[in-house]
Order: structure tokens, then sequence, then C-alpha cells
């Protein structure tokens, strides 16, 4: 009889196999409230390597971090009226506390757009305090309807920026700062996902913007899922906190704001379009590890080699782990490691000890093959790279296979439901043929000009609708 898979297929059931991987691989569980979420040690060790990479990236586009409080007066959020509209089905409101009904309720953070503009109110007072640029690493609720772990949950970690500007054009060229140099830096050249970077239609900007940047990635099943946006604001939150400056010309000015986020969604992403049957593939320049060195069997020579082998490969820079547990069968410890996607398993056992050599399993690739073991130091950050760009090749080569150039609404859904994108020109689609595609739960991702750049408008000549199903 043949052994039942780890993993269910994909190509059987890809939600299932989703939910498996999460679970097997130890990333994390539901929580007690529905569409809540614990995440667990290792799921959280990619969070924050995340977070390091993308704080570097932020730090270096001069924004510093702040924290802003979790509860908002409710009549923060009316004061915006798009925002309060595009937000109100996902509020969780506080009536209580302390035993007592509150004078006022209080809207449990779903963004800080709000209260922070409440803030920069009273902190920018003249032009030379501008630009003012704030990020926040933060836990957000919004309620949701149709939870999936880290894809869509009632709660979720983020980090968020927000910023004000003298004029305009210096708000919408941070926003595009932070869209490419920022976000597309990190999710190419870290995470390996090839994402598309366009601009937002109108029916599916961000509650209050006017102009939402996206970044939208293909995951193994076809279907989008946007990574992280960025948001210019011009200058609606500015005239409902009254937030102005004094020019240098002494009048009166209205600042001009962006907002950005990207959150644990991030996670889900990366195990979408990486994971393969037998796990996750993490990327190596994620990892929170690199490699892992494992000790066969419990020979004293063998363990003290392996902890040699992981002192060197550190001291090389190399983040590594030594799994020395051989009380654990080697092939359970072998399946979990490789469930977890870690690049790459050194494995060394007594005979391995006798020729010198130590087994070398690529996951991202596939493959083992013996290494000498004093060259392993030198070798591994070669084969890390060369993994690093396969992942980003292969995610560059299935979203430029299964995207279609077409005419129409209706082939666009075709292309959707056989699992793939659609490219058509926004002016044969428009609002009109936008409203029929989302009939049939497919959206516009983002809109790109001729050239594959971010349009300057919606309706910029040469526009082109990227279209998809998403998460």
């Amino acid at each position: 009889m043949a052994k039942a898979p780890v993993l269910t297929p994909r190509a059987d059931d890809f939600p299932r196999w989703y939910q498996d991987l999460i679970n097997k691989a130890e990333l994390a569980d539901n929580g007690p409230v529905r569409g809540t979420m614990v995440i667990r040690p290792y799921g959280y060790g990619l969070w924050e390597r995340m977070q390091q990479e993308m704080d570097a990236r932020i730090k270096e586009a001069g924004a510093s971090n702040a924290y802003f409080p979790l509860f908002i007066p409710q009549s923060y959020l009316t004061k915006e009226a798009e925002h309060v509209e595009g937000f109100a089905p996902e509020l969780a409101v506080v009536t209580h506390g302390g035993g007592k009904e509150l004078e006022e309720p209080v809207v449990v953070r779903p963004t800080s757009e709000t209260i922070i503009n409440d803030y920069f109110s009273k902190w920018v007072q003249s032009y030379r305090d501008l630009p003012l640029l704030i990020n926040q690493w933060a836990n957000v609720v919004r309620w949701e309807m149709r939870p999936r772990v880290f894809l869509r949950t009632t709660e979720f970690l983020w980090q968020e920026g927000h910023t004000a500007h003298a004029t305009y054009e210096d708000a919408r060229d941070y926003a595009a700062y932070i869209h490419r140099e920022v976000y597309a830096d990190f999710m190419v050249n870290v995470l390996g996902i090839d994402v598309v970077l366009g601009r937002k239609t109108a029916s599916e900007r961000f509650a209050g913007a006017i102009n939402t940047l996206t970044l939208e990635g293909m995951m193994g099943d076809g279907k989008a899922l946007q990574m992280g946006t960025s948001h210019e604001l011009g200058q609606n939150f500015a005239k409902a906190f009254n937030t102005q400056y004094l020019s240098k010309e002494g009048k009166q000015e209205l600042v001009w704001q962006t907002s950005w986020g990207s959150s644990t969604r991030m996670v889900g992403g990366l195990i979408m379009s990486h994971g393969d049957d037998n796990g996750l593939r993490v990327p190596p320049r994620l990892a929170p590890v690199q490699a892992v060195v494992l000790a066969i069997k419990g020979d004293e020579a063998v363990l003290a080699k392996v902890r040699e082998i992981g002192d060197r490969l550190k001291a090389a820079g190399v983040r590594v782990q030594v799994d020395d547990r051989t009380d654990t069968p080697f092939g359970r410890r072998a399946v979990d490691w490789e469930l977890k996607g870690v690049p790459v398993r050194i494995e060394v056992g007594p005979r391995d000890l006798e020729n010198g050599t130590a087994m070398l399993a690529r996951r991202i690739p596939g493959g083992k093959e013996p290494v000498a073991i004093d060259a392993l130091t030198g070798l591994l950050p070669t084969v890390l790279e060369e993994d690093q760009a396969l992942l980003l090749r292969q995610s560059r080569e299935r979203r430029e296979s299964r995207t279609s150039d077409v005419t129409t609404a209706e082939e666009a859904v075709e292309a959707a439901a056989a699992g793939g994108w659609a490219r058509l020109p926004w002016a044969d689609l428009g609002e009109e043929g936008e409203a029929k595609l989302a009939e049939h739960s497919v959206t516009v991702r983002c809109l790109v000009a001729e050239d594959g750049s971010v349009p300057d408008a919606d309706d910029a000549p040469g526009n082109v609708a990227v279209v998809a199903r998403a998460y």
C-alpha cells in the first residue's frame, strides 16, 4: 500500500494543502476567537525576519518608528466620511470598560490615519516640521467574515507608515518611493516574489485616498494576492483634522499626506508562492535558519563534528542551527526540516566522517550530493544565492506563462477561471466592464502603463488592466 502523503497535494485541493502546511510546519494555529490566529515560534521567526528587512528599508527612507494607542475614539473616524464608510463593516467597537458603559464608544484600531492625524495637527506648526515621517509596527483589528490564517484574520500584525509633506509633489514622490524602494525591493529581492507594481482603480482605492499604489503577486494556484499598498491621501485628512503649517511665505497651508502598509499576509504569500507538495520553501535571504546541520546518529564523534560545522558556518555569517536530537529518528527530523523549508540540510553520520564528507540536501531545487566537509564554508554562500535566484525565476516564469492578453471582460473572466491572470486595455474595459468582472468574483488588481511601469493617472492613455481572482 502506498504511503499517504504528509500534505494534501496542491493539485488536489490547494486550500487544504495550504492549511495542512501551516499545521505540519508548525507556523500557526487558529485562535480561540473566530478569525484570530496564534503564530507559533517558527512562523513568528519568518515574520521577525520580514520585520528586520522591512524596518531597515523604512528607516533608510527617513521614517522613524513610533507607537499610537490601540483604542481610537469613535468620533475620530467620523471626521473623514469616506474613510469611516469604507471601514464601517469591519469595525470592532468597545462600549463598556471597567464594568461601566463608556461615555463615548472606542474603536479597536483598524488602521491609524485618524488618531495619527490628531497628533500630526499638534506636532506640525511650521514648514520646518516637514516632512514628518512616522512608521508604526502594531496589530490591527478588522472583523473578518471569511477568515483564513495569515491571509485574512480578524487581528493581524503589520507596519503602517504615515507622513505629512508641504507639497502634493513631495507626498506623491514619497508614496512612490515607498512602493518601489521599500516594498518592491523587499518582495522581489528578499521574498523572491515577482510582484507587479501598479495603480488601483478608483473603486479599489483605500478609503479616503486619492491614489493607491499596489504590489500584486501571483500565487501557486494562479490567484492574485495584494502584498502591500502605498496611498496618496491628498489633503482629505488634513482638512478633517485641520493639520496646517506656516509656510516660508507666512501663509497657513494644509499638509499633503501618505500612508502605506504591509502585514502578516506576506507570510501567506510566501507559503502560496514558494511552497510545494513537500512543504514550505523559504528564500535564503529571508530564512531564519538558512542551514541545519543534522547528526544522523548519536555517535560522539558525529555530534562533535556537527557542532564544529555549525560553529564554522555561523562564523562565516550563515544563519545555522545544529540538530543533535538523536533520540528522535533521523527520518522524522529530516521531514520536519523539509516541511519548514530550510534551504539547506547538512547531514552527517559515521560513514560520512570516515569519508570526510557530509550529505548536502538542497530544499529549493531538490536533490542531495556528498560534499567535502572542509568545502562547506566556502560553498554555502554560493548555493544559497543560487537558490534565492531560482525562486524568483520560478515566480516570474509562473506569472508570465499564466497571464493572457485579452480584449474583452468575458475573455478576462475565462482566463481567471482557468487559474491565471488577464491583461486588457483599460480603455476597452472601463468602469462598466470592471463592474461586470465583479459579478464573477474577478477584479482589476491594478493598472499598469504599456511599458509595465506605474501610470500617473487612472485615465492615462495606454493603461492596461491586470485582472484576476484574488485572495
